[in-house]
């Protein structure tokens, strides 16, 4: 969102990899590795760990592309294959063929991709399949989207009978566009519901577990929880979203202490008791991004 704040961004380009850490070429990677590692004791140790396989329930499977997963090594040589195959492709591209602005932003293979002009971005959509097939990688049909996203989407969807601009998810937040006043931008970043109702799922099978533990214990576990999440989720205008999970925590935990007798005796009182003992208060720990980074838009 900063970007498009600070530069004149119209359409929003949300693009994916169809399993990318599962289909990366051993031989292209073996070959951006070597432009910055001349050792070939190093470069033969990778290729080695790259063909180890993978043993599982007493059997051997050998590995032909990709790169293992739960390592070190996985993302750093998976970071390095798309630098070379994605990174330096796209500043080449924004340099001799866009006329407008043109913001990147890639973690991992999750790409977002920021365009002034429809045409521009509907001719790197076209061109970046290309650009994948020759290094051995597809991209996803099904996520990969074109959406008008910028100061005038509000306007022109509503024009249009469109309704509300559409949405994208990107580093486990929806993000939103709104409109502030007329011609100015206000970005709107929510927590995923998906990635909510994944993580309200392991804390009630983590709560199952720990029902008879020590309330005090309990507390504890969840306190530190919270604390994780409005770490990260903490983001402004997400306030809402971070006390539904809170009250939803609440539920969870309400429902497992009164599995753990027949006689329950959490009244009313002592649940709110337990809950502001041990459940913190949402907090947004994120400034603005204008106010984080000093953009003056």
């Amino acid at each position: 969102m900063v970007g498009i704040h600070r530069q004149r961004v119209n359409w929003i380009l949300a693009a994916d990899i169809q399993g990318f850490f599962d289909h990366v070429s051993h031989a292209w990677l073996v070959r951006f590795v070597e432009h910055r590692i001349g050792d070939r004791r190093v470069i033969r140790l990778i290729q080695q760990w790259l063909t180890a396989g993978v043993l599982a329930e007493g059997g051997w499977t050998p590995s032909e592309e990709g790169v293992p997963q739960g390592g070190l090594r996985s993302p750093v040589l998976a970071n390095s294959y798309l630098h070379y195959a994605f990174d330096r492709w796209a500043h080449d591209w924004r340099k001799r063929k866009a006329r407008g602005d043109v913001i990147v932003v890639r973690y991992a293979d999750d790409i977002v991709l920021g365009f002034e002009h429809r045409a521009e971005a509907a001719q790197f959509q076209e061109e970046l399949s290309a650009r994948l097939a020759k290094v051995d990688l597809t991209r996803h049909a099904d996520k990969t989207r074109l959406l008008e996203l910028g100061r005038f989407a509000v306007r022109t969807c509503s024009r249009r009978g469109h309704g509300k601009p559409a949405t994208f998810d990107f580093l486990g937040f929806t993000h939103i566009c709104g409109q502030a006043a007329p011609d100015r931008l206000i970005g709107r970043r929510q927590t995923m519901q998906k990635r909510l109702r994944a993580k309200l799922q392991d804390i009630k099978a983590e709560l199952r577990r720990r029902r008879h533990d020590p309330i005090p214990q309990q507390g504890r576990w969840l306190r530190s929880g919270l604390r994780g999440h409005y770490r990260y989720d903490g983001v402004p205008l997400n306030r809402q979203a971070l006390a539904a999970f809170r009250a939803q925590v609440m539920r969870l935990w309400t429902h497992a202490l009164r599995r753990r007798s027949q006689k329950s005796r959490l009244t009313r009182t002592r649940r709110s008791r337990l809950e502001r003992q041990w459940l913190p208060v949402p907090h947004i720990y994120h400034p603005f991004p204008w106010q984080r980074l000093h953009v003056i838009t």
